[in-house]
């Protein structure tokens, strides 16, 4: 009869597996998944033998645990734990929520500490029975371990062993690797950095291979899981931000760890590019650095980064035109419209403040929103630009139309960009001042207030007077 009940029990168990779902989960969810698969036949050598207890213990502690009655479910999955920890993966699936509620239960320093201790033991023993699990491998069973160090530990402020598995965790998955775990990874790098400044090096290639990471999930996951692209990315543009206060973007800091790197990778491209881009990032790109990595990288191949940072090194040598032409090459040569938009505001700003070219300003300030409508700068510089007008009209009092079409690029400007509003309503207040007088338009009955008028010239406008 006795053997009857067992062998009830063992089916009660095989038929209550159920697979993983097929969709990847987040660290979280696949913490608590709650799969139930065949027992592990013991190897003859295993010490852990599957018995008939620990079959009955493991259909008891199953059943409470998914029903999360963790209290009653506590003692017979202790019992498996100890005596059969390779008996099956609902072992570990449910034993962290377990383990959890009962960190939850403690009251005094030593006992939590003992709970805590099992905890980081469970992650062990799944790493040595279930490591080779498929889709919860070594490296995801670690950044699961390191999550929980941090969020359970006491006492230990900087979470090195964490920041360890982390880094060991990202290595192995790459791109399937759980968000979280990049995150905390982060983290924990910048508050080493914060306490060690010999870190620095480090954090900057944490900060370097996290963004790479997310920037590789949100592209693959756009089209096929939008919400996690969205993280993804809003994850990197966190990581940015706080890469820049960390003060580890300090220029002169990133010249001196990188200037020797330079030469040592005179012919790899690719380790050239990241140079470029990550100088970009942080703006440094008046570093020597910055320009000898663009030099040697746009010999190999030319690109938009390259082109860019060639362009910036010519314009600090007062060689304008020369400029020009590079910011030209890169925007043909990227891909992105921000930076094409960038780049075409740029070349606006030359014409504007270095050449005087204002037809030429309009142009490039054009090109630029056609690439970013939203880019107010560009309306800014276009009314800068009329506003600067010369030889439009002979007529002193036709003359001072340029000034209309200005300020209704100035309020354009803030329309598409509301952050401009401060310094365009200063704009607006200067070059009001030079509208035409009452007395300007006494004689000129087609400048009257609230007709329309057409501004000619390159400016090529049509206002309302006032």
């Amino acid at each position: 009869m006795k053997k009857i009940v067992v062998l009830m029990l063992g089916i009660i168990v095989l038929t209550n597996c159920y697979a993983q779902k097929k969709s990847k989960k987040s660290a979280k969810e696949a913490a608590v998944e709650t799969e139930v698969v065949a027992p592990k036949e013991a190897e003859s050598a295993d010490p852990y033998m599957v018995t008939e207890e620990c079959l009955v213990n493991l259909s008891l502690f199953n059943e409470s645990a998914r029903n999360k009655q963790y209290a009653e479910a506590l003692e017979p999955w202790t019992q498996v734990f100890e005596n059969c920890p390779s008996a099956n993966r609902a072992i570990y699936t449910h034993g962290r929520s377990i383990l959890h509620w009962q960190l939850s239960q403690q009251t005094d320093d030593a006992s939590y500490q003992k709970v805590f201790d099992k905890l980081m033991l469970m992650f062990d023993k799944r790493i040595k029975f279930f490591g080779d699990d498929p889709r919860y491998p070594t490296p995801w069973i670690k950044g699961l371990k390191a999550l929980d160090y941090i969020m359970f530990v006491k006492n230990d402020e900087f979470k090195k062993s964490a920041y360890e598995w982390l880094e060991q965790s990202i290595d192995g998955m790459r791109e399937n690797s759980e968000l979280e775990v990049i995150r905390q990874f982060v983290v924990l790098s910048e508050k080493m950095y914060s306490a060690d400044k010999s870190h620095g090096e480090k954090f900057i290639a944490d900060y370097l291979k996290a963004n790479e990471l997310l920037e590789t999930i949100s592209n693959n996951a756009e089209t096929s899981n939008p919400e996690l692209s969205a993280q993804a990315a809003q994850y990197k543009n966190g990581f940015d931000i706080v890469f820049a206060q960390s003060g580890a973007a300090d220029c002169v800091t990133l010249d001196n760890l990188y200037q020797d790197k330079i030469q040592e990778n005179s012919d790899n491209l690719s380790y050239l590019n990241k140079i470029i881009s990550f100088y970009r990032r942080v703006k440094c790109v008046d570093s020597k650095v910055y320009f000898d990595a663009a030099v040697l990288a746009h010999k190999i191949q030319p690109s938009a980064e390259s082109a860019s940072a060639l362009a910036g090194m010519s314009f600090n040598q007062d060689k304008y035109q020369q400029a020009i032409n590079y910011y030209e090459d890169a925007t043909k040569l990227s891909e992105n419209n921000a930076d094409k938009a960038d780049f075409q505001y740029t070349i606006a700003q030359i014409y504007y403040s270095k050449l005087n070219n204002y037809p030429r300003t309009k142009t490039h300030a054009l090109n630029s929103l056609e690439f970013n409508p939203s880019n107010g700068k560009a309306y800014m510089i276009i009314g800068l630009s009329y506003a600067a007008a010369k030889g439009i009209y002979d007529d002193p009092v036709l003359s001072k139309s340029v000034f209309w079409a200005a300020v209704d690029k100035f309020v354009k400007a803030k329309q598409v960009d509301p952050s401009l509003s401060e310094d365009v309503d200063k704009l607006i207040s200067t070059y009001a001042r030079h509208f035409p007088s009452k007395e300007d338009i006494f004689f000129k009955p087609e400048l009257q207030d609230g007709k329309s008028f057409y501004v000619g010239g390159w400016i090529g406008e049509t206002t309302i007077c006032r």
